[in-house]
């Protein structure tokens, strides 16, 4: 029976999923598998007999990535289950930043005592004008799960949406309305948009991207919008915007100590995933994948290890090998096994980066001493027998 362990609160409409075979535990000490949601596991001392490691969410900042797959630990995230939850938000800092609702949300607050407030709101009303949407040019920097959803809903609000996405896969590039524009680099998307909504995953590339000199090609009053990555926009070069007027609004999903003191910056608490229809979606599909590994060998949405899929196993045996990104290391394993004698079915070897995995099905259930030549393979980290 394999023990699970839940650092965060986790939906029941994900642990729901686990059957018979699965218990949970009040311990890290004791779990084979881990779900968490938010809980940093940085400082965390992870037992030996860890498996892996399922995050409800997308960002894995609070997981040590590398540590884990040192210790041939497998660490997945749900890439895409609450990206429809994302999208809305984005959706709704589009409206934020193009009508100063916020301001007149809080204005009306200001003035909720007073006896006069219907004549005051009359009378008042006007300094929170802002713009429509429809008829306005949206570029957006990520076709992925979020980018092109909102891409596809704002055509549909009368919108002229632009898309910039050198690594679009073909899966997403099919489900994007064919009005929106394809540009090839993202200074297009800074000259030619009144809002401009980031999608991209935080990488050297995209660090600080929205910058002073990225800033300096955009229309005057532009809006921008950050539900990605909070390090994808230069704090600094955005205040100096605001104050000038070049940027007319900041939404962002990420306050940290300059944007909530921002003038002109709506901060959003971290929303993002917020709703129970997000946090059903990234539950389930973490319990999945971790029961997928668990009973079948599968890696699917891994962040630290290559995915490799095989399915059920139909062959006599399986054994599945986490290990060091070494030449000739696949061959050293059909060897070993070669040498006990032992016919191998079907195998499947992935590399990514230093860390690589490898599933072989055998003809029959691997003997301990096979398992224990294949132990002591250089770089080998782990071993494990499915069946």
């Amino acid at each position: 029976m394999y023990q699970i362990h839940c650092l965060n609160k986790i939906s029941p409409k994900g642990t729901a999923l686990l059957t018979q075979e699965y218990q949970t535990t009040d311990t890290l000490e004791n779990a084979e598998a881990v779900l968490v949601r938010s809980a940093s596991m940085h400082e965390m001392a992870l037992p030996e007999r860890l498996l892996a490691v399922a995050r409800a969410g997308a960002g894995v900042n609070n997981i040590p990535l590398t540590s884990c797959a040192e210790k041939g630990i497998v660490v997945f995230n749900t890439p895409g289950a609450n990206a429809n939850s994302v999208m809305e938000l984005s959706l709704c800092g589009m409206l934020l930043g193009s009508r100063d609702i916020v301001g007149g949300i809080n204005w009306v607050q200001s003035i909720k005592g007073s006896s006069e407030i219907a004549r005051m709101v009359e009378k008042g009303k006007s300094q929170f004008a802002g713009h429509e949407i429809r008829g306005k040019s949206l570029g957006v920097i990520g076709l992925g799960a979020v980018g092109g959803p909102l891409a596809n809903a704002a055509r549909s609000l009368g919108m002229t949406v632009y898309g910039c996405d050198p690594f679009i896969s073909i899966d997403a590039a099919w489900h994007l309305d064919s009005h929106i524009t394809r540009v090839n680099s993202r200074e297009e998307i800074y000259a030619k948009c009144d809002i401009i909504s980031l999608h991209t995953p935080l990488l050297e590339d995209t660090k600080k991207m929205i910058n002073a000199e990225a800033i300096a090609k955009m229309k005057d009053g532009v809006i921008i919008l950050n539900f990605a990555r909070d390090l994808l926009v230069d704090d600094d070069a955005m205040a100096q915007a605001l104050a000038s007027g070049k940027v007319s609004r900041y939404v962002t999903d990420f306050p940290n100590e300059k944007s909530a003191n921002m003038p002109g910056c709506i901060a959003i608490p971290h929303l993002g995933a917020s709703t129970e229809e997000s946090e059903d979606n990234c539950a389930k599909m973490a319990v999945q994948e971790l029961m997928d590994y668990l009973e079948n060998g599968n890696i699917r949405n891994s962040v630290n290890y290559p995915n490799c899929d095989m399915g059920i196993c139909q062959s006599a045996g399986r054994i599945t090998l986490l290990h060091r990104n070494i030449p000739n290391s696949l061959g050293r394993f059909t060897a070993a096994i070669a040498g006990e004698n032992v016919n191998i079915a079907g195998l499947m070897n992935k590399s990514r980066g230093e860390f690589a995995y490898t599933m072989l099905d055998l003809d029959q259930h691997p003997s301990p001493d096979v398992v224990e030549h294949l132990k002591q393979i250089e770089g080998v980290l782990r071993v494990r027998v499915i069946q």
